[in-house]
């Protein structure tokens, strides 16, 4: 069996999946992390919009306290102080996803049109190649 890099698909608030986009928001702070050692993140934009409308490949990936999180990611975390502990509220432990390369979508992705029974996620899912192939999914990146 090789041995290859999976991907994710992320689900993130319009205003934050934007700011990525834009290239402003340069980590994504999450509570959990991936199993698996993910390649590229497609970023689907929560509701209203419910499309993908990109991916991002990870630079690295922080596990620490919210308090140093904040410290050293607040000037391009694209989140407000208030926010960023209101997400972290009660967790002693968080990740900062630093983000490498962004990629637009020249038209964003309707996720049920290549992913048989797609569910918006509560946080990520994984692709597999088995939903994944043999669909047009392949010419997006994956």
């Amino acid at each position: 069996m090789k041995n290859t890099l999976t991907s994710v698909i992320l689900s993130i608030k319009p205003i934050y999946a934007e700011a990525i986009i834009a290239g402003t928001k340069k980590v994504e702070f999450r509570k959990k992390i991936f199993k698996r050692e993910v390649e590229k993140i497609f970023i689907y934009s929560s509701m209203p919009k419910k499309m993908i409308i990109g991916y991002f490949t990870i630079l690295e990936i922080i596990e620490d306290t919210p308090a140093n999180l904040w410290k050293d990611f607040n000037l391009v975390g694209g989140i407000s102080e208030k926010d960023f502990f209101e997400y972290y509220k009660n967790v002693e432990k968080g990740f900062s996803i630093k983000i490498d390369k962004v990629v637009k979508f020249d038209l964003e992705i309707e996720p049920s049109d290549f992913i048989e029974e797609f569910c918006a996620p509560q946080s990520y899912i994984y692709i597999e190649e088995k939903t994944t192939a043999n669909s047009g999914f392949a010419k997006l990146g994956f």
